[in-house]
């Protein structure tokens, strides 16, 4: 929890740097866990736009239009990480092909060293070397 209020509050639109792995992911949970009591909700006041869980409602789609920013901006931070340009993220207008790539990518692990992006966050945070820990 602490990484999306971090990423929604301190790098709201911070595409610089680099990410890790965690933060995305946390974030990701975060989001999805968030966007799904909504869509219920939505639902069950019968404020969305049809009558299944795949519809849009007014609650949902408030948050999804509010975490936009947020979202590319921590997908661009952790696609740096990985040492890859923030422009790979255009992956994800292609269906299944490019989200399973942009999957594999956002689980890689980072550059053990610094990039063009910035130091290695892990170095930042304290992490330690061992990689089942820095998840």
């Amino acid at each position: 929890m602490n990484e999306f209020i971090e990423v929604v509050t301190k790098k709201y639109a911070q595409f610089t740097g680099r990410a890790r792995r965690r933060e995305f992911w946390m974030f990701t949970l975060v989001y999805g866990v968030i966007n799904i009591i909504l869509t219920v909700i939505d639902n069950a006041l019968g404020i969305s736009t049809g009558d299944t869980l795949n519809d849009v409602g007014v609650f949902s789609g408030l948050f999804a239009l509010a975490m936009l920013i947020p979202h590319l901006a921590v997908s661009v931070r952790r696609l740096h990480d990985t040492g890859r340009s923030g422009w790979w993220v255009l992956l994800g207008l292609i269906p299944v092909l490019g989200w399973i790539a942009l999957i594999i990518f956002m689980a890689t692990d980072g550059e053990v060293d610094s990039n063009k992006w910035g130091p290695n966050p892990k170095s930042l945070t304290g992490g330690t070397s061992t990689p089942a820990q820095n998840w």
